[in-house]
């Protein structure tokens, strides 16, 4: 390892609202600095920027700018938080929401920034949680299972609305001329990395969970031409080289380096995804190792050398966490941000003052009341699907239930039961890779809700087993750091350097044998609420949801 005390990193974490910056020491993982830049147009749901154009429902967009921004602010303001020298830093690593992908010229220019494409929504970043193109994947699902396609089981039988072929065909049908002048649709995780190098590059990542590419090819011509004839030759704006995670992608540019203050030629890693790089921050990229990164929606992935296929997953890639393993992933579409948007619509303002008077946020006043009950106690079930379901249904239509609600109901007790159902999901995810014959021996929670002792109380309790912790508060940035120095040669694999870097405390939270039976008999009612609501197919499901999210759109249209 040529890694000693005086080299450093940077690892950039580009997340839904804001990107941040963080300055690692190669030799063990200390991270000395770190600076955070908020995005100027945060999540665009509503009108384009600097016009008058609104968005449909279930539209999410994002502006190219901001993410540059986060070069020329955040990374020189944390070199100079820690500091170290500039000329001390040798690499720099990145990852991104996924999949938030863009249309862009052949020379990486984003369309939105196009003279004349400002104004056309389908000329802007789309953002991961960007789902109006639902009835899209609908179609490729279908199709796909009609024609037995060889790569449907490798994502649990059904590819997201969130991916690039959905969203890719939905611009095509949408806004023809803007998917025309489309010479490439990329991920941002590998967008970003053009703009530091100059060098067009498509991560292995990226590629095999939102962009469909398995044993070595993407969906074939034919397919896509029967989606849509146009469609053909859709994969000739994806790129066909795929680079190893934790490779060198290229060398700092000097436009890149000015951006950033730091010395230009430094190494820049290949691109990656912001819960992918986490399982590397934790030191959890063993097989079984299940890494849940907890936030506004939450991310499972885990590391295996066994190939099986699993119900619902995001996928499963070869090489897709690190080189030599299959990489599973599955998700919740939808956690802190339902804790967020409940704080933010459903509690009176006697909360919030009493809140205040005691010193507390609202988060932290309801969690207090909610810790006080006895499992059960508040008499509610609810299904976590105010922004869809990911896993194990794939379904982004679904919305969210809340049963046995009376007129003694009280907001803790509403906001606990949103708590215990994201808690629900996450056991429905466990069990069903555990059916599917892919063992999880030690699950790992990373993320800003870790914060919350109560709530990873009641994962432990839900999930009937301990629950280990990343040691950082800032996991992705940390992950991305280790993949530059892997990039930087200071070590020779993401294993190693994990190992060096990583840090995670194990059975940080150990379950209570009582409240893990009494949470047994609420998840069986959380299971048939999900079957009866999420599988309208079945004979004794009910497809209730779809109908209504079918009327709210075509009334608001």
């Amino acid at each position: 390892m040529n890694a000693n005390n005086d080299h450093y990193v940077i690892g950039v974490d580009f997340g839904t609202l804001s990107g941040r910056a963080v300055v690692v020491r190669v030799s063990d993982g200390a991270e000395v600095g770190s600076a955070v830049h908020e995005y100027a147009n945060r999540v665009i749901e509503d009108r384009l920027p600097g016009t008058d154009v609104k968005l449909g429902p279930d539209w999410a967009l994002q502006s190219p700018q901001d993410w540059r921004e986060v070069l020329r602010t955040a990374v020189p303001e944390a070199v100079a938080a820690s500091g170290v020298s500039p000329s001390q830093v040798i690499g720099l690593g990145t990852d991104f929401t996924a999949c938030t992908v863009l249309p862009a010229t052949a020379d990486g220019t984003p369309l939105c920034e196009v003279e004349g494409l400002a104004d056309r929504p389908h000329a802007w970043p789309k953002l991961w949680k960007h789902h109006s193109a639902q009835p899209h994947a609908d179609r490729i699902n279908a199709l796909a299972g009609r024609r037995g396609e060889s790569w449907l089981p490798r994502y649990g039988g059904k590819i997201s609305s969130e991916w690039q072929f959905a969203k890719g065909l939905q611009v095509l049908e949408e806004d023809p001329e803007v998917y025309g002048r489309a010479e490439r649709w990329i991920e941002a995780a590998d967008w970003i990395i053009w703009q530091l190098t100059g060098v067009e590059t498509r991560n292995t990542c990226t590629a095999g969970y939102k962009g469909i590419h398995q044993d070595g090819a993407y969906p074939s011509d034919d397919f896509l031409a029967e989606l849509n004839p146009a469609f053909a030759g859709f994969t000739g704006k994806l790129g066909r080289e795929l680079a190893p995670l934790g490779g060198l992608a290229g060398r700092l540019t000097a436009e890149a380096a000015e951006w950033t203050k730091l010395p230009e030629g430094i190494a820049i890693a290949v691109g990656n995804v912001d819960a992918h790089v986490t399982a590397a921050a934790a030191d959890a990229v063993r097989p079984g190792q299940m890494v849940a990164i907890m936030g506004t929606s939450t991310c499972h992935v885990m590391s295996s050398d066994a190939l099986a296929e699993v119900p619902g997953m995001c996928g499963v890639v070869r090489d897709g966490i690190v080189p030599g393993l299959w990489g599973y992933e599955a998700g919740q579409s939808g956690v802190g941000d339902i804790f967020g948007w409940f704080v933010d619509t459903c509690v009176p303002a006697s909360y919030e003052r009493e809140a205040a008077r005691l010193g507390r946020s609202v988060h932290e006043h309801l969690t207090e009341l909610a810790a006080a009950q006895k499992v059960g106690e508040h008499g509610l079930v609810a299904l976590d699907w105010h922004n869809g379901n990911r896993s194990v249904l794939v379904d982004h239509d679904l919305s969210a239930v809340i049963v046995g609600q009376t007129l003694a109901t009280r907001p803790e007790h509403t906001y606990r039961a949103l708590i215990e159902a994201t808690a629900f999901g996450a056991r429905m995810i466990v069990e069903t890779f555990e059916d599917a014959g892919v063992r999880v021996e030690e699950f790992v929670a990373a993320g800003g809700l870790l914060k919350n002792r109560f709530l990873m109380q009641v994962y432990a309790d839900v999930l009937r087993r301990p629950i280990s912790v990343i040691g950082s508060d800032q996991g992705p940035a940390l992950g991305s750091a280790i993949h530059a120095a892997v990039a930087a040669g200071a070590y020779p694999g993401i294993g190693e350097a994990a190992a060096a870097m990583g840090k995670r405390t194990e059975a940080a939270y150990v379950p209570d044998a009582g409240r893990a039976d009494a949470y047994d008999r609420l998840y069986a009612e959380y299971r048939r609420l999900h079957d009866h609501f999420g599988r309208g197919e079945h004979p004794d499901g009910n497809d209730v949801l779809h109908r209504l999210r079918a009327l709210r759109n075509e009334v608001t249209a």
